[in-house]
């Protein structure tokens, strides 16, 4: 059984930093690709960034192209999300998520495995 189990949100203040964590279990993840998404108050989730766990390839939503960067540790079987010069509109609650394919996958409901999510508060 598939568990994404996502950490280090908080509230930080704008032009902050804050890294995105999560750890996961229960499978061989060599052929998956991770994307954490976020889920702001009234708005639906939108996609953030992509990262295929053989090879690395990354991809990014325009909005945080620059400030933010996927990564992936495969001894600790972990994907991180680094968010440098966060903005209030950053505020959300942020997911990561799993599908099995070789691809950059983009669509939230494409994904087959979702964390239960951890809030990022950007003050002004």
């Amino acid at each position: 059984q598939v568990q994404l189990v996502e950490s280090g949100g908080g509230l930080v203040q704008a032009g902050g930093s804050l890294r995105l964590s999560c750890a996961a279990s229960g499978r061989t993840f060599s052929s998956y690709c991770m994307g954490w998404f976020r889920q702001a108050p009234g708005k639906e989730r939108e996609f953030v960034a992509a990262i295929r766990w053989s090879g690395g390839s990354t991809y990014y939503a325009d909005s945080v192209k620059g400030r933010f960067t996927i990564s992936r540790d495969n001894a600790q079987n972990t994907v991180y999300l680094q968010m440098n010069n966060l903005t209030p509109e950053d505020t959300a609650v942020y997911y990561c998520a799993a599908k099995q394919t070789l691809r950059l996958e983009r669509l939230s409901t494409n994904m087959d495995y979702w964390g239960k999510g951890t809030l990022v508060t950007v003050s002004s």
